[in-house]
């Protein structure tokens, strides 16, 4: 692993605007004056506004309206789990690529939901005023889940809208981001997976890269394309060094406000077992990989998921064990808690970073059972046992009050529930079995063969036995079961005889009893002490700071350059005359082989096209398929990664090495004409239709 070089100065200014162009601004709070003192740019409200309504959000990722009949432009990665579940043993879309010959040959796809922010309300007011000071940590999380479900079933509107309370701040405000919902989704053009990463797990997080990864969407409304007036047009040509560029997305986690001992939490405890979970899950599917060409596509989107986030995590624990950015950290903290000694206005905060450390014990104790048991249910790595658990906690929470349910189980919620639920993507037996036995074995490893939790879940059986039995005795599988349990409610749930279902009850009580651990004595503890601290931050700094990212719409901003490293400089730009080159040194070997249709319309390419480049734009991981627009809201690029010392962006920004990596708009354009003879699609993107 490289050494992620910081610059620190970055950690350690408190006063002022942020550094340089560092960043990822909330849209009602973009730095205008930075921008027009440096640049010359006047962000006015027209401009802001149109960019916001014409960015889209997809699970996991970003992405842009690029017609005014709603065709949209994403990555490929962030659509390839859409991809892969319209793809069959006879078709694999995710390895061959799709081109629809017209709209009546779009791909609707399955489960599904794109997001587009509609408006913004901050409620920080209403948040807090229902959480009263003198309760206890049980009865705060108990008030501020009420009240944020209260506003977010106003928000959505019987159902118009997906309503969503945005923390900000680590809890010092809150935000209530309403989205307009598009469920009528259809694939109308992706590349070959090989060109869409290539270089594979080599080459990713690393600059130079020469990726196709762009996908093509069409969102619909009533059976027609939807009507969508915010769109982003093409520029007419592509960008240079030097140029400002602005990158519009959702990035999804940063943890530049975190106390230093919540940084030590994580570093000693947090992304080592994390790491370890997916040290495990990438042995499993690259193993059930290479037992056939069938289990290869089944896999190949989770492998490249777990491959891609180990990658990520070994650079954000790199970046913990560099004893000079814990030092930078220290002496910011160092100077927080020195305002909040001398001035009285701070006297509640002066405690709140020994409760926020206090907190990380509980944390850590509690950690690997929340991970196994609820979080991402490791213990229990199936498709259908979450099935299982969303019908069995679905017949319990819905006969509450909406103020006293589950999140994900709040009238705000549902709809994109039972689109979930009821999806009719497919799912493998086998592949199933494959992960629920290695996640059976993960869970006796961590918590011990002779615990009562694990002999209860094992039942006498071996994992691989009781995987095979859970898999091959539930009727999950068919949605129409799925329908009738959901309707029927927990009566029933109860009456069922089904092996999976009964395995989501048996460990619901103690899954929900480490949940309530965490929220009530971490999370909520956590927001509270966050506040005070974000106070003082506030009067240091006032609102030239930016919150952390938190998967919600923002804006960052920068410039189109290269770099120096290991004394050598690296061009801002890629061609796809590189591309070639890439391929040839390598041997045409995988992960450097071209698919066939991109060496049999070689001599159909201007090989000096660009095809990526980076920029100096502040992103993180969710920013995948994120529109790059100039000045005039262009759009002149496509961000699909950052190269490796960019990782260090989870913890503190810096200019000097890491940057953004974007597709190329015209690069993006001239494939689709010489290689793909998709001239319909260019014509529509580049405004000629």
């Amino acid at each position: 692993m490289k050494k992620l070089p910081l610059c620190l100065l970055g950690l350690l200014l408190l006063a002022g605007a942020a550094r340089a162009d560092e960043g990822m601004w909330l849209f009602t709070n973009v730095p205008k004056d930075h921008l027009k003192k440096k640049y010359g740019f006047d962000a006015t409200e027209k401009w802001l506004t149109h960019l916001q309504k014409s960015c889209v959000r997809f699970p996991g990722g970003s992405g842009s309206f690029v017609s005014a009949d709603g065709l949209v432009m994403t990555n490929h990665h962030v659509a390839s789990g859409a991809i892969q579940r319209l793809s069959s043993k006879k078709k694999d879309y995710l390895r061959d690529g799709y081109l629809a010959a017209g709209r009546d040959k779009e791909l609707k796809c399955e489960a599904l939901e794109l997001n587009v922010l509609v408006d913004i309300t901050d409620v920080t007011r209403r948040v807090n005023k229902a959480v009263k000071p003198g309760l206890s940590p049980g009865q705060a999380a108990e008030a501020r889940r009420g009240v944020l479900s209260e506003i977010e079933s106003e928000g959505a509107e019987k159902g118009k809208f997906k309503s969503e309370v945005v923390t900000l701040y680590q809890g010092a405000q809150y935000h209530l981001y309403r989205y307009k919902k598009y469920t009528d989704v259809r694939l109308v053009f992706a590349p070959e997976g090989q060109i869409a990463f290539f270089g594979g797990d080599p080459d990713n997080f690393e600059y130079p890269r020469f990726d196709y990864d762009v996908t093509f969407f069409r969102v619909y409304e009533n059976g027609k394309p939807a009507s969508t007036p915010n769109y982003l047009r093409w520029a007419g040509k592509a960008v240079e060094e030097g140029d400002l560029n602005f990158v519009a997305g959702h990035p999804g986690r940063t943890s530049r406000l975190l106390t230093v001992a919540e940084l030590e939490y994580l570093r000693d405890t947090g992304l080592p077992f994390v790491m370890h979970r997916l040290n495990r899950l990438e042995v499993l599917y690259a193993t059930y990989s290479d037992r056939s060409a069938e289990n290869r596509r089944q896999a190949k989107n989770v492998l490249f998921s777990v491959q891609n986030s180990r990658k990520a995590y070994i650079g954000e624990l790199a970046a913990l064990l560099d004893p000079e950015v814990m030092s930078a950290r220290r002496e910011q903290e160092k100077r927080l808690r020195e305002k909040a000694a001398m001035d009285e206005e701070f006297s509640e905060a002066r405690g709140a970073w020994d409760r926020i450390a206090a907190v990380q014990k509980v944390r850590a104790k509690n950690i690997r059972r929340y991970t196994l048991l609820e979080g991402v249910a490791a213990g229990f790595n199936s498709q259908l046992f979450g099935i299982a658990r969303t019908l069995v906690r679905a017949a319990d929470e819905l006969p509450k009050d909406n103020k006293d349910r589950l999140s994900e189980y709040t009238e705000s919620a549902l709809p994109s529930l039972k689109l979930r639920l009821f999806s009719k993507e497919p799912i493998y037996p086998g592949f199933e079995t494959a992960k629920l036995a290695d996640s059976l074995t993960f869970l006796a490893n961590e918590l011990g063969a002779e615990s009562p939790l694990v002999k209860k879940v094992l039942a006498g059986k071996s994992p691989a036995d009781r995987a095979y039995e859970l898999i091959s005795g539930t009727k999950l599988l068919d949605v129409g079961v799925r329908q009738k349990l959901f309707k029927g409610g927990k009566e029933a749930v109860k009456a069922a005889n089904d092996p999976m279902l009964a395995l989501a009850r048996a460990i619901d009580p103690e899954s929900r009893a480490v949940r309530k651990v965490l929220e009530e004595q971490v999370e909520e503890v956590k927001s509270q002490a966050y506040a005070q601290v974000a106070k003082v931050k506030f009067a240091l700094e006032g609102t030239s700071t930016y919150p952390d990212a938190t998967f919600s719409l923002r804006l960052a901003f920068g410039p189109v350059k290269g770099y120096v490293e290991q004394g050598k400089k690296v061009p801002y730009t890629t061609t796809f005359a590189g591309l070639y080159e890439r391929a040839r040194e390598n041997n045409f070997k995988s992960p450097f082989n071209l698919p066939d249709r991109w060496l049999k319309n070689k001599d159909k390419l201007d090989l000096k096209v660009p095809f990526n480049y980076v920029l100096a734009a502040d992103i993180i991981g969710g920013n995948s398929g994120s529109p790059v627009v100039n000045r005039a809201g262009e759009l002149v690029g496509l961000i699909f990664d950052g190269n490796i010392q960019s990782l260090a962006w989870e913890f503190a920004y810096s200019d000097r090495q890491a940057r953004a990596v974007a597709v190329d708009a015209q690069g993006i354009l001239h494939a689709l004409r010489a290689i793909y003879g998709a001239g319909h699609l260019a014509d529509e993107i580049a405004g000629k239709r």
